[in-house]
């Protein structure tokens, strides 16, 4: 007899995306439905955690049920009910995980807790036919520059993260000193194809440091005096036209891009690793990806990068929660979120 279709329920909201996904055990994705926030957040030029966390409440709920109606099943079909726990916004997170433990006792289902990086992670696994552990990972988004010891897809360890903005958050920090859309990173992206990346000699810090660690706000303190000038200075910089603007936008790019790709590169050889993953929303950047493919196809290490669909912030990366319910890590309903940025 052929085994009935089993389903997960997956609901994603550590930020600003409240999102559901339904995945079969074979992760076929069936439904991934993600409702941006990005209309609320963009006078402030970044997220709002109360704001993030009110519209989540308004949501959530649609939103599954939008992922249930596009998978084609009901509730009473469901497996199990997984959700993200960590790291992220606490009162977002809280909101997902309220929603995923009335699920789970109302319809008597496994509870599971998926951590949000090991998520952006096993994206890259979801597309590959070979496995991909162990391997060396780089989560990369607006609130995560880190770098992994990855023994498989759930066990990892940082050994290397940002001592202050992520990279994300320096794009969007960037984009609202060059008066550009927010998020930054599609914003710098587009602007920067029309600029020369060698324009500005931008400071690649940490780049020859032996140890694996990034720092992105004094690149962007740099930006900001190059764009609007240092105070106190004698000189100051000429206005900013539109040529200047994908100038700078360009420079800082590359700067990003060189920095992330040297410190991957510097990660492979020290753990001697043969295979790297990337995912995270800065993930999608295109000059990033190109970047990177030059520099492990160079090194002849395996590079797996998760679809540009999978790496800002969703609920199917949580397929990963197969591989928990299948070694019994099913959460209890006193379940509690993990806050912060770096785990």
């Amino acid at each position: 007899m052929n085994r009935p279709e089993e389903y997960l329920l997956a609901i994603e909201s550590s930020c600003d995306e409240t999102a559901a996904a339904v995945i079969t055990r074979d992760m076929r994705i069936l439904s991934n439905i993600v409702s941006s926030q990005t209309d609320l957040h963009e006078k402030f030029g970044g997220v709002v955690p109360e704001i993030a966390s009110r519209a989540h409440l308004e949501r959530i709920l649609p939103v599954i049920d939008d992922a249930l109606k596009q998978a084609g099943i009901t509730l009473n079909q469901l497996t199990a009910i997984a959700v993200a726990t960590e790291p992220g916004l606490v009162g977002s997170l809280l909101i997902g995980l309220t929603a995923a433990k009335t699920l789970a006792m109302t319809l008597d289902l496994p509870l599971i807790a998926v951590n949000h990086i090991e998520g952006h992670l096993f994206a890259c696994q979801m597309q590959e036919t070979r496995p991909l552990f162990p391997a060396i990972g780089l989560v990369v988004s607006g609130g995560h520059t880190n770098l992994y010891h990855c023994s498989e897809s759930f066990e990892f360890k940082l050994i290397g993260a940002t001592i202050d903005d992520a990279a994300g958050e320096a794009f969007d920090k960037v984009a609202k000193i060059l008066g550009l859309p927010y998020p930054g990173g599609p914003s710098i992206q587009k602007t920067a194809a029309q600029g020369n990346p060698k324009a500005f000699p931008f400071p690649r810090t940490f780049l020859k440091d032996p140890e694996l660690r990034f720092s992105f706000s004094g690149l962007k303190t740099a930006v900001l005096y190059a764009a609007l000038g240092n105070p106190g200075a004698k000189q100051q910089p000429p206005p900013l036209t539109e040529q200047r603007i994908a100038d700078l936008a360009a420079s800082f790019q590359e700067t990003v891009v060189d920095v992330l790709v040297g410190k991957c590169r510097q990660a492979l050889e020290k753990f001697g690793y043969s295979t790297l993953c990337v995912g995270g929303g800065v993930a999608a950047n295109a000059l990033l990806r190109e970047r990177l493919a030059e520099m492990t196809d160079k090194a002849g290490v395996y590079f797996s990068i998760a679809p540009p669909d999978l790496c800002t912030d969703n609920a199917a990366m949580a397929a990963i929660a197969w591989h928990h319910l299948d070694q019994g890590r099913v959460a209890s309903l006193d379940l509690d979120v993990t806050p912060g940025l770096v785990r």
